[in-house]
């Protein structure tokens, strides 16, 4: 009878066993730069020369009272559960976050048939700095060089009284929304 024969020979198993073995080496370098190329990062996004943060109380330009007091909380409590950094009086940290509240406004978006406000809208604007507190360099990161490399960070909160929303409600909305993004302005780019 006829012998069919493979027509490239049989392969014995250590070449088999390399060839599986250089394809999951090769699906391995895949995944770690596909894992890379997308800004995955091992370890903590902040800058590690940097251990301690001090947060003393933000600024505001504003008549409305209050607001610095909740922002600053925010902050702090944003930079403990999001940041490696530890929060330190002025005189024993390495770095300092200062900030000022340069505009809060509440704005009407839409009224009842009677002029009531319906929906309404609070927005906060921040003016932030991060900064080495031994030399007094500005730590630019991902800031946006305006003004004496300050960051200018905007948060809105909208909150409709009818439905039972309360300013304090969008108060804390917008202060923790901000204090979030200030928290992220103080990671290293990618």
């Amino acid at each position: 009878m006829f012998q069919i024969n493979p027509p490239f020979g049989r392969l014995n198993r250590s070449e088999g066993t390399s060839f599986r073995t250089f394809v999951c080496y090769l699906w391995g370098a895949i995944l770690i730069s596909g894992i890379a190329g997308c800004g995955y990062q091992v370890g903590s996004p902040h800058p590690p020369q940097y251990r301690s943060v001090a947060v003393p109380m933000f600024k505001t330009n504003s008549y409305r009272r209050g607001f610095e007091v909740r922002l600053t909380e925010a902050v702090q409590r944003e930079v403990q559960s999001q940041s490696h950094l530890r929060l330190a009086n002025e005189p024993y940290a390495d770095t300092r976050l200062v900030g000022t509240i340069v505009e809060i406004r509440k704005d009407v978006l839409g009224e009842t048939a009677f002029d009531d406000p319906r929906e309404l809208q609070l927005s906060l604007a921040v003016e932030m700095k991060w900064e080495d507190a031994r030399t007094g360099q500005v730590i630019s990161l991902n800031t946006i060089p305006l003004n004496n490399q300050t960051t200018h960070l905007i948060a809105t909160g909208e909150f409709a009284p009818e439905v039972g929303h309360t300013l304090a409600s969008a108060t804390k909305d917008t202060v923790d929304e901000l204090a979030r993004q200030i928290v992220e302005q103080m990671e290293s780019p990618w």
